[in-house]
């Protein structure tokens, strides 16, 4: 499966990187795109959407649907 969230409150290389990491932690990540400048990350892989927007929230990022 392919999913897009929105994380508003990213805004550098340190946002990127700590997102990046926490979601390819994630059993079934295929993949995983950080698009700064419209703050969206994309997901590729065998994992539920809730899991990613748990991650992103752990590594103290605040998710908007």
């Amino acid at each position: 499966m392919k999913y897009t969230v929105k994380v508003p409150d990213m805004h550098c290389r340190h946002c990127k990187f700590t997102i990046e990491e926490k979601i390819s932690s994630l059993p079934g990540v295929k993949r995983v795109v950080v698009d700064l400048e419209e703050k969206k990350v994309m997901v590729d892989g065998d994992v539920r959407k809730e899991d990613i927007k748990r991650a992103v929230e752990e590594a103290g990022y605040t998710v908007e649907d």
